[in-house]
């Protein structure tokens, strides 16, 4: 064994995180650019607690081989001027979306097993809003 293949092995804690100051957490981070396929919406769940869901596409891949992926994406904002903000935004815009994300099992009403993406939205920016339509005719 070289010289710096054992001092690599031997300087890495078993469980050491580089290039971190904090503490390790459970669960992994995603960030997604992408458009929105709706305007966000206000739900309750049935303990009462209000969130707000919305659901980003995403574009990968050639325009001739253009593959989209979406993701619904949950946000726990509490009522005041961001979350006005967040439900006024319009369909199409164009966001860049930081979460956290679990995978979760389940079976469905047939009995199949299932899996879903869940996003937990931990910073939401506004890239871009989409063009208002103007009537046809009309020129600026």
């Amino acid at each position: 064994m070289s010289f710096l293949a054992r001092r690599a092995t031997a300087a890495v804690p078993r469980f050491a995180r580089p290039f971190s100051a904090t503490i390790p957490r459970p669960v992994a981070k995603i960030t997604i650019v992408g458009n929105l396929a709706a305007t966000p919406e206000l739900k309750a769940t049935s303990t009462g607690r209000e969130l707000v869901e919305y659901a980003v596409a995403s574009n990968s891949g050639p325009k001739d081989k253009r593959v989209t992926s979406w993701f619904r994406v949950t946000s726990f904002v509490e009522e005041g001027p961001r979350r006005d903000f967040m439900t006024s935004i319009p369909k199409g815009s164009t966001v860049f979306v930081q979460g956290n994300a679990t995978i979760r099992t389940y079976q469905d009403a047939e009995g199949n097993n299932r899996t879903a993406l869940n996003i937990v939205q931990s910073d939401l920016e506004v890239l871009k809003r989409p063009q208002p339509q103007s009537e046809e005719g009309e020129h600026e």
